[in-house]
């Protein structure tokens, strides 16, 4: 018995114990490979296509529309316009809905450019541009979308480019769970070091490499 609670009063607590770090990081490193699978594949297939942007020949779809505003949302926008507070200003609801109805297309709610001739909505998304005005001197209302097609879109979402800021914030948090995965795998490499003595020689090639190649191919 005595034994028994000497060795119980020498034993190191849970979190000083090697072994329950090295459980640790392997459950993090899992549940982060997890996490970031679909994005690591998104983001480097898109490291590739941007790369070969220049090689990549992909012919613009362009798609004109026309049509006329109703008198009554024709003067809801005049009365707007005229407004101080105009700029930064998105459409009215009940004039978006129309603009869907009749152009058969997305209108963004965003911010639009206001004048006393006419107003101008910009739309890029990724992948495409789009844009429409509207006159108020005969509500003539033109649309223009310009589709760059899929790999330009996936690109855009590289770049978070026209994304918004939902998809921003993934970007942010794909990018800590990437760092937690590079982390924890630096800390499983170490400890499977002592048994795999190429771990650090082949580490320290994937620092030198991309160094090398930066000071003597890049100026």
């Amino acid at each position: 018995m005595r034994h028994k609670e000497a060795v119980s009063a020498k034993r190191k607590p849970g979190w000083l114990d090697r072994g329950f770090w090295f459980k640790q990081m392997r459950l993090w490193h899992w549940v982060s490979a997890a996490v970031t699978l679909s994005g690591l594949i998104l983001f480097t297939v898109t490291g590739i296509t941007l790369n070969h942007a220049g090689d990549i020949r992909v012919e613009p779809k362009v798609v004109e529309r026309t049509a006329r505003l109703p008198e009554d949302l024709l003067s809801t926008l005049e009365t707007l316009g005229t407004s101080p507070e105009a700029q930064g200003q998105s459409l009215p609801q009940p004039v978006r809905q129309w603009l869907a109805r009749e152009l058969n297309a997305r209108i963004s709610a965003g911010p639009a450019e206001w004048s006393d001739m006419d107003v101008y909505l910009p739309m890029a998304r990724p992948g495409s541009d789009a844009w429409l005005s509207i006159d108020f001197a005969d509500g003539a209302v033109l649309y223009e979308k310009t589709d760059r097609g899929m790999i330009a879109y996936l690109n855009d979402l590289h770049k978070g480019r026209d994304t918004g800021a939902v998809w921003r914030w993934f970007i942010d948090i794909f990018a800590v769970a990437s760092l937690i995965f590079a982390i924890t795998g630096v800390v499983l490499l170490q400890l499977y070091a002592k048994t795999r003595p190429s771990t650090w020689p082949l580490v320290g090639l994937g620092v030198v490499i991309p160094l090398i190649l930066a000071i003597v191919f890049i100026h």
